[in-house]
């Protein structure tokens, strides 16, 4: 399986600029022909501009068809970031998950909000994980913050998810837990990790961090970006987790009974 991520510049609160980019990145990452494309998280209008309620996709009903489209006319599977939507009276931070025929397969909300920057007054908590298939493959998403909760990752890592897919909006201030919380996460749970952050700022200013990164389950980087518009590829050697998982069998050695 190979994997490309789109480390885009994400513009606040103009989402026509950041779908032509999109458009723009998603066009030169197929010269490398990838079966997955990942997205950074609210890539559509960045973390993120206020009045919220004035930039929320109305169930998802603009970013549905667009990726969609794409993910049928490149013939590649579309793990989209997240994007500000409403669902009825609330707003959500939300994953869709795109097969490649266009077919839409999963979706998940960001389930731990960033409470120091009031996330959690303007979206509601998500209430699902999301374990799916791509080509045969268990996946997993997750959103940002939620790299901080290695349960929820333990979580899927118990459904056999051997990919686990992070897009995010990650302030360079705290890059390195960045780093090291997702070199953890890829090693404690013998899984691929594909950690997309955008580049570009918040709404107050503060600059993302960029550094997206796809780790395999030794921890070792196969590709990692700076700090300024991206594209990685990798190709997922799964022959890797297979051999972790026969020589270092964590999950026979777990004492779940005592936690």
């Amino acid at each position: 399986m190979k994997v490309s991520v789109l480390q885009m510049p994400v513009a606040i609160g103009d989402r026509d600029k950041n779908e032509a980019t999109l458009r723009r990145m998603l066009d030169a990452a197929m010269k490398d022909a990838p079966d997955v494309v990942v997205l950074p998280e609210l890539w559509d209008v960045g973390f993120f501009p206020r009045p919220l309620e004035d930039y929320l996709d109305a169930g998802g009903e603009r970013t549905k068809p667009l990726l969609s489209s794409l993910a049928k006319s490149c013939g590649v599977h579309i793990v989209g970031g997240s994007v500000a939507v409403r669902d009825g009276e609330r707003a959500a931070n939300r994953c869709y998950v795109f097969r490649r025929d266009g077919t839409l397969i999963a979706d998940y909300d960001k389930t731990h909000l960033f409470s120091p920057a009031k996330e959690d007054r303007f979206f509601r908590k998500g209430d699902h994980t999301a374990v799916f298939q791509l080509d045969g493959v268990k996946c997993a998403v997750a959103v940002c913050y939620d790299l901080r909760f290695p349960e929820l990752f333990r979580r899927c890592a118990l459904e056999d998810a051997a990919v686990m897919f992070l897009p995010a909006a990650w302030p360079t201030a705290r890059i390195m837990h960045w780093r090291t919380l997702s070199q953890a996460r890829a090693v404690e749970n013998q899984t691929f990790f594909v950690a997309v952050n955008g580049s570009g700022a918040f709404a107050n200013g503060m600059p993302l961090g960029g550094r997206s990164a796809i780790i395999d389950p030794w921890g070792e980087r196969l590709a990692e970006a700076d700090d300024g518009e991206a594209i990685l590829s990798a190709d997922l050697d799964f022959s890797i987790r297979d051999e972790i998982k026969r020589t270092i069998d964590v999950f026979h050695d777990r004492r779940p009974e005592l936690y």
